[in-house]
């Protein structure tokens, strides 16, 4: 029996179709969502991020602003450029693209945004209302995932969630999304001895651990979900996963791919995040 593969793309296209109708609501009432994007530096991958965002933007109808900055710039110079930001009314979301050059502290720079911007999820304002399960905005791959376990049709509840990797973008935060839909959570990470013997255990296993196919079958039981976090190159500087694809291929009920899955509602979720924002303006000024 072939795993059923979960379709990135399709789920994501489906998501902005309804946050394209949702654009046009806004637009009727006089608000264009607007989101910036700030580029420091000429890191190519970071180029090539930010112009998927900004052509995802246009095709729902969104307003994007991408601010050019050079790699030298003072951090004080940029902290000021997000405060302009803040204030403009027509911007809705704020996103800084990482990594910043080493003489920037990524902390104040995240701390600067507006939590009414904060469309990433980063802020710890934005990370304490999510750990208290309060109306904020989600971390944009987290998110992602838990639509796509939501659109596939797989339950969370009671299920047995493993997750290989801690960072502060996509291990932390997934578990606390999924612990709120009633999953029972470990965390691993580098120093977790004996991996195996907890991935085994996964009824729903994400790999976040930026290891190319790292995770392989002996990593996990018959029948368990899948979900690769992970975007490497190979040896021979394919793309791919942190998961072994054609290993698990057969066992896993259910994998995402990569490309194609996770990555997709990346993006989407930015562009659900953005809407949401300027819907929440909407209401603040008829209030």
């Amino acid at each position: 029996m072939s795993s059923i593969i979960i379709n990135g793309k399709e789920i994501g296209q489906e998501i902005r179709t309804g946050v394209a109708a949702r654009v046009q609501v806004l637009k009727a009432k006089g608000v264009t969502p607007g989101l910036a994007v700030i580029l420091v530096g000429d890191n190519p991958a970071s180029k090539t991020y930010v112009a998927n965002k900004q052509k995802s933007c246009e095709q729902i109808g969104m307003f994007s602003d991408l601010i050019k900055l050079p790699e030298d710039i003072s951090e004080q110079a940029l902290l000021q450029q997000i405060r302009e930001l803040n204030n403009r009314k027509d911007i809705h979301g704020i996103l800084v693209q990482l990594p910043l050059p080493k003489h920037i502290d990524e902390d104040k720079v995240i701390q600067t945004i507006s939590p009414e911007k904060d469309v990433d999820g980063f802020s710890p304002i934005s990370v304490g209302k999510m750990m208290l399960g309060q109306d904020t905005y989600l971390p944009c791959t987290p998110y992602g995932v838990m639509k796509l376990l939501e659109h596939s049709g797989i339950d969370v509840a009671g299920k047995h969630a493993v997750i290989v990797g801690r960072s502060h973008i996509v291990g932390k935060p997934m578990g606390q999304l999924l612990l709120q839909k009633d999953a029972t959570v470990t965390y691993t990470h580098s120093k977790t001895p004996d991996l195996p013997s907890f991935t085994k255990q996964a009824d729903i296993l994400i790999a976040a651990v930026g290891r190319a196919n790292f995770i392989t079958s002996e990593h996990i039981k018959e029948g368990a979900v899948i979900i690769d976090v992970g975007i490497n190159r190979d040896e021979e500087n394919h793309l791919c996963g942190d998961v072994n694809f054609d290993d698990v291929q057969g066992i896993a009920s259910h994998i995402t791919p990569v490309p194609g899955g996770v990555g997709p509602m990346t993006i989407t979720m930015l562009l659900e995040n953005t809407v949401q924002a300027a819907e929440k303006e909407l209401e603040r000024q008829a209030e």
